[in-house]
């Protein structure tokens, strides 16, 4: 609803840098937004769990995920709905004042609607005040309409106003029938993909260049496909990567009875949410991904919690990032190839 007041100023900061080259200040801030994710996992885990050495294997297997290095790579505003719901996270265990999760509450807002429900969900879970909560939400819907309307005046026609429901009609085309493909398909990306990239689909179609896809929905009776993996690195991190969720998931059972951990369930709760959503919504859900990576991330990182501390635990998490590394970096170069024929111009002068 006003997300061109909240990056275009940052961009034309960057773009004052750079002699006035607004390409490559939106790759630059992109690219800087994504460093930001990385450090806010770290400062969340260091402070949560305590080991900094720990924090900073966290964070380099997020940084070193598919959706961070995709999404910290290309022009796309996807990147700062992680950052947002990091910082929010943040001001949520530094017990920062109200009006400061208000403010991180609007940016979420102005992106994308939807994500400030992920606001909603952390706030309810981990402070569990209900008066709090509720006044939270008034400030919020106090402030989005001038802010929406700020936008337009500035940028005039530049977004549909988010009160005009007839416009939802337009979202048909990426609305999908909930199946029990589409299930299998949305958990796989979601758990797997979003973190050991597969080998992308490559597809041409009514656009000038090809596009690359982890998924792809049931389009004009194409069938519904995934991506793959097709290496035996591959093979092997996805296998890694599949025991260290389910490690997770059976520690998290562990110490839930003893003790209630909002942050956990918050996280998980946000899963679904996003689970829920996208079994009817999205042609390539893996768009999406940074709504929920950094959930699973500050979820294994707290569910491992007890193994923190063992030296053999962090040497397992360094040489599986280390892999996870090449393998991802194959993605983009995928990506790159795929694309390159279709650049006319440098983006650097």
């Amino acid at each position: 609803p006003f997300i061109l007041i909240i990056v275009r100023p940052l961009v034309g900061i960057l773009a004052f840098l750079f002699n006035g080259n607004t390409l490559f200040a939106a790759f630059t801030l992109n690219a800087l937004t994504a460093a930001l994710c990385v450090f806010l996992v770290w400062y969340f885990v260091k402070h949560s769990v305590g080991y900094r050495l720990y924090a900073l294997l966290i964070a380099t297997l997020f940084g070193a995920s598919a959706t961070q290095l995709v999404f910290g790579s290309i022009i796309e505003s996807y990147i700062y709905l992680s950052a947002v719901a990091l910082i929010f996270l943040v001001l949520l265990l530094k017990d920062s004042p109200l009006y400061l999760q208000v403010i991180a509450g609007l940016v979420a807002f102005g992106i994308t609607i939807s994500n400030v429900g992920q606001t909603f969900i952390a706030h309810f879970f981990i402070k569990r005040n209900i008066k709090q909560i509720i006044i939270y939400g008034v400030m919020i819907g106090l402030f989005v309409v001038p802010l929406t309307l700020l936008n337009n005046y500035i940028y005039p026609d530049s977004q549909p106003y988010f009160w005009d429901l007839s416009l939802l009609d337009g979202e048909g085309h990426n609305q999908f029938p909930a199946t029990l493909q589409r299930t299998n398909y949305l958990a796989r990306v979601m758990a797997l993909h979003s973190f050991v990239a597969p080998e992308p689909l490559t597809i041409d179609d009514e656009f000038a260049f090809t596009k690359v896809w982890m998924f792809r929905a049931s389009i004009k009776k194409d069938p519904m496909r995934l991506a793959n993996y097709e290496t035996p690195l591959g093979d092997g991190l996805v296998i890694a990567w599949a025991g260290l969720l389910a490690l997770g998931g059976v520690l998290f059972l562990k110490n839930i009875i003893k003790k209630y951990d909002g942050y956990s369930i918050a996280f998980l709760v946000t899963l679904l949410f996003y689970f829920l959503l996208h079994m009817r919504y999205g042609k390539d859900v893996f768009l999406y991904a940074t709504n929920w990576t950094y959930a699973i991330t500050l979820f294994l990182a707290l569910a491992w919690r007890d193994l923190a501390g063992k030296r053999w635990f962090q040497v397992i998490l360094l040489a599986f990032v280390l892999l996870l590394l090449v393998n991802n970096a194959g993605l983009l170069k995928t990506m790159l190839e795929v694309t390159s024929p279709a650049i006319q111009t440098p983006i650097w002068r």
